[in-house]
């Protein structure tokens, strides 16, 4: 993350300063070689929360003394930030458990997924039924635990499969668990 969110930061202080990027080495210090009192940090501050939706607290403000440091206590933030933005977003996806069975004329086969429902495995799921052509079914199974409107999302998400001759069955399975795993002994992870 450092490489992609470094050089922002690097372009902002320097915007910021008034100096040149090639000034702010990770030793520049910054009270004593770019002058930066701690009025100007205040305010870098508050540029750099304002680019990247983080905050630096004063403690960290206290503890910075070099570019270096900055930028570290930035990116770390900055990381801490996308993480707990990911774990939102993981907590709005469902766990699926997906079979796609492939008609007689296919030879019988299936297809198993079972995981987290992001926007790619929704569509590697609707590639594989759409593959096995008309007559091919779609199960797609959910906890137990997954609300009316969550539920309502995912068949409104595979529908549109019923117009190209695929068989959509979505439904809530009180084997399947939090974890996505299925509980009874004769399913296939």
């Amino acid at each position: 993350m450092f490489d992609f969110v470094e050089p922002r930061v690097r372009r902002l202080v320097a915007d910021h300063l008034g100096v040149g990027t090639e000034e702010l080495t990770r030793d520049v210090s910054l009270a004593d070689e770019l002058a930066v009192d701690s009025l100007d940090l205040v305010e870098l501050a508050l540029a750099l929360e304002a680019e990247f939706g983080i905050s630096l607290s004063e403690a960290t403000l206290d503890q910075v003394r070099t570019y270096g440091e900055l930028a570290d206590a930035v990116c770390v933030l900055a990381r801490h930030r996308r993480e707990a933005e990911f774990g939102a977003e993981r907590a709005r996806e469902p766990l699926i458990w997906a079979r796609v069975i492939l008609p007689q004329a296919h030879g019988n086969g299936e297809l198993q997924r079972a995981g987290w429902l992001t926007p790619y495995a929704a569509e590697t799921i609707a590639e594989d039924a759409l593959r096995g052509g008309q007559g091919t079914r779609l199960e797609v199974s959910v906890s137990s635990t997954v609300s009316d409107d969550g539920l309502a999302r995912l068949v409104h998400q595979f529908a549109w499969l019923g117009d190209r001759g695929v068989q959509v069955n979505v439904r809530r399975d009180t084997h399947l668990g939090a974890n996505g795993n299925r509980t009874h002994p004769h399913a296939a992870a």
